[in-house]
């Protein structure tokens, strides 16, 4: 997860949503992602989706079920979709989505694709829930210093 939240970093100099994602070959880093979707302008630029397609084509195969997947926001479920679809054998997310908006657990089990994904949360919750929450305060702060200029 440190090498995720290192992700995450790289996504706040870029002045995106600090999320940070890396998938994981036996105990090894093989890929590295981060939003990007503010300067990509696509929707689907998420950090997890970036580091399954660097691992998809290291690896040359768009399955990759040894694999396991470290990201520091609970995935949405277009990222869960990708993860199934890849065939990911675990995801391990930091902190909860505080919204409640995610399906993790229905999609990680509900056997599409004939492939479960197991899942565990709140992997160095403290730590990627300040990285995310420092980043909308000073959003807000300069959200609300713009609006009095």
């Amino acid at each position: 997860m440190k090498a995720a939240l290192k992700c995450a970093q790289t996504a706040l100099k870029e002045g995106e949503v600090p999320i940070g994602a890396v998938v994981v070959l036996d105990g090894k880093v093989i890929s590295r992602g981060h939003n990007r979707r503010t300067k990509k302008q696509v929707a689907t630029a998420h950090a997890e989706v970036e580091a399954i397609e660097k691992a998809c084509k290291k690896l040359k195969s768009w399955r990759i079920p040894e694999c396991e997947i470290y990201v520091t926001l609970e995935p949405c479920p277009m990222c869960m979709g990708a993860m199934l679809n890849a065939r990911i054998k675990k995801c391990y997310f930091g902190a909860y989505e505080a919204k409640g908006r995610t399906l993790t657990s229905e999609i990680a089990n509900a056997n599409l694709l004939n492939h479960k994904i197991e899942v565990e949360g709140g992997v160095m919750e403290k730590e990627c829930a300040a990285v995310l929450s420092n980043f909308f305060k000073e959003m807000r702060v300069r959200t609300k210093l713009n609006a009095e200029s």
